[in-house]
């Protein structure tokens, strides 16, 4: 199974603090704990946010991907990987990056419109489970940006009308977008690591061409009769989806390129 993984930080002053951490310290405890469940280890950088796209949940710093074999959640609780190290944490970690006080890690969505964007986890199929278009693109069929878009339904409406409206309505009016090169769709499975019900893949061409397709000529949508927020998602951004912007290729690959000090935990 696969891991979406995706981060973003209150303000990009921590930058400096944050890059090093990830690189010299917390990826290598990942693989000293996680090394032989691990297949893949990568991170991609957030490209800046096209034109257009501060209102749609835009997450400014990472998405990390992790290939399991089997689930690195046992042990003692769902968020706890069992290990006889633990991790290794930067100051104001959690201030950072938007989690409630003294958790380095949580299982309950806490996002809110004004400033607090917690990390979003979600556990998937290593396949999507919906493909919506696009399938068959080539490597040489030019360059692409990928939306990567977490969302959850919002309270008080079924996971049944959600998905209903979700795949027989929504999704065949964004496969009408202009330009939209692919589309993909992944239901979480488990370990439950999110109150997000779905992660989505939107690919264009460049950031010009998300701002055309998204904000300056969209098709037209179908709203949900449950919506309480009129623009397209129809979702309430930091609250009922988050988005991020990324290339097509890894910032890095931890698990091919690190060679220090293995844990033997």
């Amino acid at each position: 199974m696969r891991s979406y993984l995706i981060l973003n930080m209150r303000s990009m002053n921590s930058l400096p603090l944050m890059e090093p951490w990830l690189q010299r310290e917390h990826a290598p405890e990942i693989i000293g704990m996680n090394g032989p469940i691990l297949d893949r280890y990568t991170s991609y950088r957030a490209i800046p946010a096209p034109t257009g796209a501060e209102p749609y949940g835009y997450y400014n710093w990472r998405m990390t991907e992790h290939w399991w074999r089997e689930s690195p959640f046992r042990g003692h609780g769902q968020m706890d990987q069992g290990t006889a190290f633990a991790e290794t944490w930067p100051p104001n970690y959690t201030n950072i990056l938007g989690l409630p006080e003294g958790e380095a890690r949580s299982d309950k969505w806490g996002g809110t419109p004004d400033g607090r964007h917690p990390p979003v986890m979600m556990f998937v199929n290593r396949r999507p489970d919906n493909d919506f278009h696009g399938k068959g693109l080539l490597m040489g069929d030019g360059t692409v940006i990928r939306w990567v878009m977490a969302i959850k339904y919002p309270e008080g409406v079924s996971k049944e009308e959600g998905e209903d409206w979700y795949l027989n309505t929504h999704a065949p009016e964004v496969c009408k977008q202009p330009g939209l090169k692919r589309f993909y769709s992944y239901k979480k499975i488990a370990p439950f690591t999110t109150q997000f019900d779905r992660v989505s893949e939107l690919w264009y061409e460049n950031t010009d061409a998300w701002t055309h397709a998204v904000v300056t000529n969209p098709p037209n949508y179908t709203k949900p009769a449950w919506a309480k927020y009129d623009q397209y998602p129809f979702l309430e951004p930091y609250v009922d989806f988050i988005s991020t912007f990324l290339l097509e290729s890894p910032t890095n690959d931890f698990l091919r390129d690190w060679r220090g000090y293995i844990q033997t935990a």
